[in-house]
């Protein structure tokens, strides 16, 4: 065993002030992973909006059976590229934030390594699929008619583009600040595929045009991003492109067990469109596609948080600074609670109200609404300690926990969607989400060993609950389950607000976290004393 080579001790500091400087950094990188995480809700709240307009149009738009093959051809782009990406995404993730950018430094060797293997599984995987669309097409698509092959050759085809996209993507989220990311994840492509997709069905076209529209806002995020990553890598100024032996084998030992749980996480919802489809026919794959959308729509808040910190993430744990880490974890976990569960208590109790909305054949989803929404509650409850294994380097753990919630999602799927459809696709949708999550958090305390669950954690789950619950009940009182009663029911929220920020206590605690988003030095003091030592920032 190689010895590991520390810094003397400093004797003028005491363990004392060690103690303080280390709840320095800790309370240090809260701040910045509270500027990031704004940034990333921010994002996510506008993805998740025109989400749901992007939704409606289809559902509108297309009828049940039309936006059954619209989602499943989503389904098999989106699960396709997620297996053609080979875990190099979260890679990029990993790996650029522990490597120097510029024109000099070593970040751009991995350009060629996360790129090459990737793009030519996709070109396979395109080829292979255009060959066989029109054979695919009558299983996948039945709710396509006469376009179901040309459907599928045009899905299968974007692969490619879509992969070197979503590469990109995870590389501009580490070599540029987040505005950055957020204008072209959370902006460009959610805001131009509603309109395009919108513009397709208003002109007469079929599901082949809608589907173009959906697929051209990915070409031009992937152009975008190769602009914005240029100049930070220092590409065309001289970095160096070509990969030592140590850069593929470091990066591909992480990244390949992370292959299999990224087209698992990808597809979680895609798998039970497409089983839906197959075993239970379009209109139930229709039905459980448009409650999907809500499902994902409500966890656009962890994502933006997620995407917002994972770079810090892997600085943290690959200077062993556990404990720093752990406290970004739990501040954000807090966060997403706070605005994911409302979120979710709401869908689940107002399931009839959101499906009106796309139309009176969907309301027959409620059930599945409100299944999922509630396993939801397990998903964001537990933070995203999916971050904490990948970003900690542990993507084997991760693959097990992802692999043991696939394995429950489709042994279930398989024996609940034939004679359920699509109630029986989100009751093994939810159990494999409750098997995932929990799994990962126990790896994640076990990787991390620091506690990721506190009483401030708890304290914000109960008076969510507390508060949601009871808005809730006044609206089914007062107007039932449908459209009056959600409006009442937000109303109570609103006031509830309004009321809980005029307390002082309420108050002082909005000023500390604008502190932190802004990043002024006196947070530190409402946090924590002072700092001891800035070494190693």
């Amino acid at each position: 065993m190689t010895a590991v080579t520390r810094p003397p001790a400093d004797p003028e500091r005491s363990p004392t002030a060690a103690t303080a400087g280390a709840g320095d950094a800790g309370a240090s990188e809260t701040r910045r992973s509270a500027r990031s995480g704004v940034a990333g809700l921010l994002g996510a709240a506008t993805s998740g909006l025109f989400g749901f307009v992007l939704a409606v149009v289809i559902t509108r738009g297309y009828g049940t059976a039309g936006a059954g093959a619209f989602f499943a051809a989503i389904g098999v782009v989106t699960v396709a590229t997620a297996v053609c990406t080979l875990g190099a995404e979260t890679g990029l993730m990993w790996a650029l934030p522990r490597r120097r950018t510029g024109a000099r430094g070593d970040a751009a060797r991995v350009l060629p390594v996360a790129l090459v293997p990737p793009l030519l599984a996709a070109l396979v995987v395109a080829a292979a699929g255009v060959l066989a669309a029109d054979a695919l097409a009558p299983r996948l698509l039945r709710g396509s008619r006469a376009d179901g092959g040309a459907l599928l050759t045009l899905t299968f085809a974007a692969v490619p583009v879509v992969v070197g996209m979503t590469l990109l993507l995870a590389a501009l989220r580490c070599v540029r600040p987040i505005r950055a990311y957020v204008g072209v994840q959370f902006l460009l492509l959610p805001v131009a595929r509603p309109a395009l997709v919108g513009a397709a069905a208003l002109a007469g076209g079929g599901l082949l045009a809608g589907m173009t529209g959906w697929l051209v806002p990915a070409a031009l995020a992937l152009l975008a991003c190769l602009v914005l990553v240029a100049g930070p890598l220092g590409l065309g100024r001289g970095a160096a492109l070509r990969p030592e032996r140590a850069d593929w084998s470091t990066f591909w030992r992480f990244a390949l067990p992370r292959a299999a749980s990224a087209a698992i996480d990808a597809g979680s919802m895609w798998v039970g469109v497409l089983l839906t489809s197959v075993l239970a026919g379009p209109a139930d794959a229709g039905v459980f596609g448009a409650v999907g959308r809500y499902v994902l729509a409500g966890q656009l808040a962890m994502q933006g948080l997620r995407v917002a910190v994972s770079p810090q993430l892997s600085r943290l744990l690959g200077r062993g600074e556990r404990a720093a880490a752990a406290a970004v974890h739990r501040q954000l976990t807090i966060w997403g609670l706070v605005l994911s569960w409302p979120v979710y208590l709401l869908l689940a109790v107002f399931a009839l109200a959101f499906l009106q909305l796309f139309g009176p054949e969907f309301t027959a989803g409620v059930p599945a609404m409100t299944v999922l929404a509630l396993a939801m509650l397990v998903n964001t409850g537990v933070g995203n300690v999916q971050s904490l294994l990948l970003m900690g380097g542990r993507s084997g753990l991760h693959l097990a926990a992802t692999l043991a919630g696939l394995t429950v999602t489709v042994s279930l799927g398989l024996w609940l969607i034939p004679g359920h459809g699509a109630t029986g696709a989100a009751v093994a949708w939810a159990a494999g989400i409750a098997t995932e999550n929990v799994t990962a958090a126990f790896f994640a305390r076990t990787v991390v060993r620091e506690p990721l669950v506190d009483t401030a954690m708890l304290r914000a789950a109960a008076v969510t609950v507390a508060g949601v619950g009871a808005a809730a009940a006044v609206g089914v009182l007062a107007g039932g389950r449908g459209l009056p009663g959600l409006v009442v029911a937000l109303g109570v929220l609103a006031a509830c607000c309004v009321g809980l920020s005029t307390l002082p206590r309420v108050r002082a605690g909005i000023r500390v976290t604008m502190k932190q988003i802004r990043g002024r030095d006196d947070a530190a003091k409402a946090a924590g004393p002072a700092p001891a030592s800035t070494k190693g920032r």
